[in-house]
């Protein structure tokens, strides 16, 4: 029996590098896709190259499922490459960031969540025009093995100066989800047939408040919490300064802002569909940057 054929997108990503074992189990063929040469070997794995919207080499056998862990914004640049192998189910991943960064504040941000918006009716479009079953996946505060840049970034921050500002009381509630639930959600979902058009929020297994979150970040790095809670205005400025190296040019004041936002989301529906059952904020070595 031949094994069950499914492309991937954005198999070099943190949650596709999750994903590539989680396919190997269920006995996937895997067809990856990147933009450049990947010097990666995993088994049934088969990485192919593609610049932008142009189709490259000979089209492998018809591959009916495809799963896109790259952001969801890049999908639409695939459209063309799916229909030619006969697409007929595709799983993409959002965020829930398409919620919680619009509205006043930065920028950047709302940018971001237009984006994400955006490209969710695409997909959706796109999928119901032509008859394809789609499933939109929107985690929360994605984390695991040092990588992500929620997480790994306030233990790089606290690393090297030894405390971490918060502003306010930095009480608003957080559900961090580890990478691999996330990569076991976007297999589930990919083979469940009542996740079919269907979006689906995926947050992590507990729920605490955002001080409590980075507390728990210098116990896994054995350290004492320094916890520093400084006033807005300082925020701003301490921002501005660290933006200017390039790791910290993304942050914002408006992150700061949301330190005392609850952001919060029920999995329910995803719990329901596809068994999706995800551990809670334990943060283990190979969860800290190297």
């Amino acid at each position: 029996m031949s094994k069950r054929q499914v492309g991937l997108i954005g198999a070099t990503s943190l949650v596709g590098e999750c994903v590539l074992p989680l396919l190997a189990i269920k006995d996937f063929s895997v067809t990856a896709y990147s933009r450049s040469v990947v010097n990666h070997v995993s088994t049934g794995v088969s990485w192919r190259i593609i610049k932008s919207k142009e189709l490259s080499g000979t089209l492998p056998s018809r591959i009916e499922n495809w799963l896109c862990v790259a952001p969801i914004w890049v999908l639409p640049d695939y459209f063309e490459l799916l229909e030619a192998h006969g697409v007929r189910r595709v799983v993409a991943l959002s965020s829930t960031s398409r919620f919680t960064k619009v509205g006043p504040g930065d920028t950047a941000e709302n940018a971001i969540a237009a984006k994400l918006i955006d490209a969710e009716a695409r997909v959706q479009a796109w999928a119901e025009r032509r008859g394809i079953e789609w499933v939109v996946l929107r985690p929360t505060l994605i984390y695991g093995q040092g990588q992500d840049k929620n997480i790994s970034e306030m233990a790089r921050f606290i690393r090297r100066f030894g405390f971490f500002p918060l502003l306010g009381s930095a009480q608003g509630l957080r559900q961090p989800i580890h990478a691999e639930d996330v990569a076991a959600a976007c297999v589930a979902a990919l083979q469940a047939p009542g996740a079919a058009n269907r979006a689906y929020n995926l947050s992590g297994g507990e729920t605490l408040a955002y001080r409590e979150m980075v507390a728990r970040v210098f116990a896994a790095l054995g350290r004492p919490a320094r916890l520093v809670t400084v006033p807005l205005w300082a925020f701003r400025l301490a921002v501005a300064m660290l933006r200017r190296l390039p790791r910290y040019g993304y942050w914002s004041s408006a992150m700061a802002k949301r330190m005392n936002r609850d952001l919060v989301f029920d999995h329910a529906d995803a719990a329901r569909d596809f068994g999706f059952k995800p551990r809670g904020f334990a943060l283990v070595a190979e969860d800290l940057p190297r």
